[in-house]
């Protein structure tokens, strides 16, 4: 190359030292939005700190930034434990949570990605987690007692998590089976209450019945000793030609076959005369 072709490259040593200047430049900011917390390394090393939302410098070529989301996550997480009368019992979890964003750096170094956390972390704390409540019931109650075997589960996997710098905002339970033989053990208890129940009512309903017969007996007897009484009594005869009266007039105003004859003593019983055996002979 001969010093007069030398100048010529001045233009070209210039445009690259521009564009290096830019590509250090764009390299030396980052932009950690909304929702998302930054972790600086350098040379590999991570450092205090985390980045939150904004415009952050970093050392250009030596430097990464890992982003994390810190917007509220869901994940579906299956458990199983044995419950306090050793029955085997399976639930499944919908847990809503978010990562803390001033602990992003600690999260880096000890777990790393997103999916590490789920895998390492979260499913075998939930697991723990509802093992620690499962305990405390048998498997009934764990069924009638749901919200509070929940309230336990929250607590325990609350208190878990918090030490990874998750925070957990709202558990769910999506699923709560129970071991196909205690299904069996539920349905035959509840036809032998089904059944108990029928005996109880027939029972009842028996018991009501005589009840009923022995009132009405009671009631006819009574009816008897009144009208026995209202004969005896002064004016029984003018009694039995009232009702003499009422029963010609149901039968259609006809002729009695019967005639009621009064006697001249009021205590003796009056004297029932059948005409039809007159007509007879």
């Amino acid at each position: 190359m001969t010093r007069q072709s030398f100048p010529s490259l001045w233009p070209l040593i210039g445009g690259i030292i521009v564009a290096l200047v830019v590509f250090i430049s764009f390299n030396s900011f980052i932009v950690i939005n909304p929702g998302q917390a930054g972790v600086l390394s350098v040379l590999g090393k991570a450092q205090n700190g985390a980045l939150l939302e904004g415009i952050h410098y970093k050392p250009p070529l030596v430097s990464t930034v890992d982003v994390y989301d810190v917007t509220v996550q869901k994940f579906e997480v299956p458990a199983q434990s044995a419950t306090k009368d050793l029955q085997d019992l399976t639930a499944s979890f919908a847990i809503n949570f978010r990562l803390d964003a001033v602990q992003v750096a600690q999260i880096r170094r000890t777990q790393g990605t997103l999916q590490n956390i789920v895998a390492k972390i979260i499913a075998p704390q939930t697991q723990e987690s509802f093992k620690i409540a499962a305990a405390k019931r048998t498997v009934e109650q764990s069924i009638t007692q749901r919200n509070e075997l929940k309230q336990d589960f929250d607590n325990a996997l609350n208190e878990r998590l918090a030490k990874y710098g998750i925070i957990v905002l709202d558990t769910s339970v999506i699923d709560l089976n129970f071991s196909p033989e205690f299904a069996r053990a539920v349905e035959e208890k509840q036809i032998a209450e089904q059944r108990a129940q029928r005996a109880v009512y027939i029972a009842q309903e028996a018991e009501q019945e005589a009840q009923a017969d022995v009132n009405r007996a009671k009631g006819k007897a009574e009816a008897q000793r009144l009208l026995a009484e209202t004969l005896k009594a002064q004016g029984g005869e003018l009694v039995l030609q009232k009702e003499a009266i009422e029963a010609w007039r149901e039968g259609g105003a006809k002729m009695p076959n019967v005639l009621v004859m009064g006697s001249k003593n009021q205590g003796s019983v009056p004297f029932l005369f059948n005409l039809g055996d007159v007509q007879n002979q």
